[in-house]
């Protein structure tokens, strides 16, 4: 394979592509299983819903640029450069979450269960609770990003030097796990037992959360903009090199003296990855603009787009596994329906 052509088993023709009108920063499927609209959020103030039948409405959201959004999969909450944090719901209903005072750039975002936000701006980080109550801590650099635990209210915020561990309803200050450099995204394993940074050099960085113990996992060619657990939660796949590299984490010391598996080698570098939520597929977006489905087990590969254009900016499956939907920094995005 190489960057100017796909393998031959093919998805090309089932795949709807169209012009979403803006770069695509990130990308969530709303509302009930099988009818669900993908909602992408764009660069430029706006989101685009598409609905199960192909109706496309552009639905203005910020005044300004949009620089993070996150699905709870009822709602997009979506952060701007208007200090204002919003919530758009399937039927293109917006609702403002919370306005900075400072109207300060709203950075991260993140959404938790039972309606939990969170955001940060300037220094501070803000979770708005399922009482509507709001918390707040501050870091001492501006956070690269926020993930909620997959049980209770705890919050994860990667900054420079590590990242902190935040139980906003509690009076203790965040638990402090540190690694010199910038953290610019951090994720919880889907049974909450590590925690994993990107960072700003190509590598990433984890702690077992019972006892803080340090894991380093490197060898990439660029920054990791990218990860995403398997359905299984054994593995957490990666971009940031010319293959798909996804760690082990089903030991008791997750990846700690172990390799990566690598799939799908190709002469492109990989930019995203997103895992179905139920099978052992993963979903990979490619600089050239390629999309390809790569098969876990085999690593056998079905081209979902074929390269060309800007690279993949962002990948989202909906919560059946049945609608993938991609977006590229040109501005060109896809549903497919399996």
């Amino acid at each position: 394979m190489s960057d100017t052509s796909a393998p031959s088993n093919s998805l090309v023709e089932r795949t709807r592509t169209f012009d979403a009108g803006a770069p695509v920063v990130a990308i969530g499927f709303l509302g009930p299983k099988g009818r669900e609209v993908a909602a992408f959020a764009l660069g430029e103030e706006t989101v685009l819903l598409v609905g199960d039948d192909g109706t496309e409405r552009h639905v203005a959201v910020h005044k300004g640029g949009l620089l993070g959004a996150a699905s709870d999969g009822t709602r997009l909450i979506t952060g701007g450069d208007d200090g204002r944090v919003m919530a758009t719901a399937p039927d293109g209903t917006t609702t403002e979450i919370a306005a900075d005072p400072k109207r300060r750039w709203i950075d991260n975002v993140a959404a938790g269960r039972d309606g939990v936000v969170a955001w940060s701006a300037g220094k501070e980080t803000v979770v708005r609770t399922a009482k509507g109550e709001l918390r707040s801590t501050e870091s001492g650099s501006t956070p690269g990003g926020l993930a909620f635990a997959p049980k209770g209210l705890r919050l994860a915020i990667a900054h420079y030097g590590g990242v902190s561990l935040w139980f906003p309803n509690a009076k203790e200050p965040p638990q402090a796990l540190e690694w010199k450099g910038s953290h610019t995204g951090v994720t919880f394993s889907p049974d909450g037992r590590f925690v994993v940074t990107t960072m700003q050099e190509p590598s990433l960085h984890g702690w077992r959360v019972a006892d803080g113990k340090h894991m380093r996992m490197s060898g990439y060619a660029t920054k990791v903009k990218s990860t995403s657990w398997t359905a299984d939660g054994r593995e957490l796949a990666t971009a940031g090199a010319d293959a798909l590299v996804l760690w082990p984490f089903h030991g008791k010391d997750g990846p700690m003296g172990l390799q990566p598996r690598l799939l799908a080698p190709a002469k492109d570098l990989i930019v995203t990855v997103a895992c179905h939520p139920r099978e052992p597929v993963a979903a990979v977006g490619y600089e050239s603009g390629m999309v390809l489905l790569v098969r876990l087990e085999d690593s056998a590969e079905i081209v979902v787009r074929r390269p060309g254009g800007g690279a993949v900016a962002a990948l989202a499956w909906s919560a059946a596994g049945t609608r993938l939907a991609f977006g590229a920094e040109d501005g060109t995005a896809g549903l497919l329906a399996l």
